[in-house]
């Protein structure tokens, strides 16, 4: 059998108190390798082979971030609200655990991104992300304009309150609120997308992962920040430029049986729902 690691914020009581309730049902089936409870650096994967993220998405981009470049096939269990990445919920374990514990299971792998902060030429950092790279306009407000050159090309010039790039696991977040679209989440494509452009003809844009992309930022406010899967990486200064490409990291999440990609989206999202069952 698989041996697992279990993964969750315990600096959260609430969350802790439901995690560590779910453990005895692991482990009378999986093997317990190690706990991290507080999804900081370094990671200690030990022996294990699988991760087990108990919470919502938060906790499982946290657990994402963490395992950085040594990154385990995650089982994410719903102790939040959505739970788009977090696709088990707790009742569903009694099936779900056997049928990891027998190996039936499948992998799907998840491009994740590298998103590099550059000034005058030189990298101040570079961040993993999973969901997002974004550059948000900040105070004081006002719209900000963001050249996007796609393999060197100038594509456009955005005025808007800020820019978004998103992986397909990340179609569901930023994205769709900005009226972006969904893409399947093993599709090796992006999306760049304005947030609340100035002009109604900027549409989304999809296009190849193997692509790179540089966001530059010639005149940002004085509160324009870039963010990694709603991480803060730093302020951006006049001429920086935000490069997002390909990462070598590769996410993956362990499905069992009965878990399908629509299956998940007409449960998030209430697909085919009637007024009257809303309520």
């Amino acid at each position: 059998m698989p041996r697992v690691i279990l993964m969750y914020d315990g600096d959260r009581p609430a969350l802790r108190e439901r995690a560590e309730a779910l453990r005895p049902t692991i482990e009378q089936v999986l093997p317990i390798a190690a706990i991290e409870s507080n999804l900081e650096p370094p990671f200690e994967p030990r022996d294990a082979e699988i991760a087990i993220a108990l919470g919502g998405d938060g906790t499982v981009l946290r657990s994402a971030r963490l395992m950085g470049h040594d990154q385990l096939p995650l089982v994410g269990v719903n102790l939040g609200k959505l739970g788009f990445l977090a696709g088990i919920n707790p009742e569903d374990l009694g099936t779900a655990l056997p049928e990891i514990a027998a190996r039936r299971f499948r992998l799907v792998d998840h491009l994740m991104i590298a998103c590099s902060h550059v000034r005058s030429g030189k990298v101040l950092s570079t961040r993993l992300g999973l969901n997002e790279a974004a550059i948000l306009a900040g105070e004081p407000f006002t719209m900000i304009e963001v050249d996007l050159r796609v393999d060197g090309d100038l594509a456009a010039t955005y005025s808007s309150d800020g820019m978004l790039i998103s992986t397909p696991v990340g179609s569901t977040a930023h994205n769709l609120a900005t009226g972006g679209p969904i893409l399947r989440k093993d599709l090796h494509a992006l999306v760049v997308s304005a947030i609340n452009p100035h002009t109604l003809t900027v549409r989304p844009v999809v296009d190849s992962a193997d692509r790179v992309y540089e966001l530059n930022v010639p005149q940002p406010n004085p509160g324009t920040r870039l963010m990694v899967d709603g991480q803060v990486v730093g302020a951006l200064e006049p001429g920086d430029t935000v490069r997002v490409e390909k990462s070598p990291a590769v996410f993956q999440t362990v499905e069992v049986a009965g878990q399908t990609y629509y299956r998940t989206l007409r449960g998030k999202l209430g697909w085919g729902r009637r007024p009257r069952d809303r309520r």
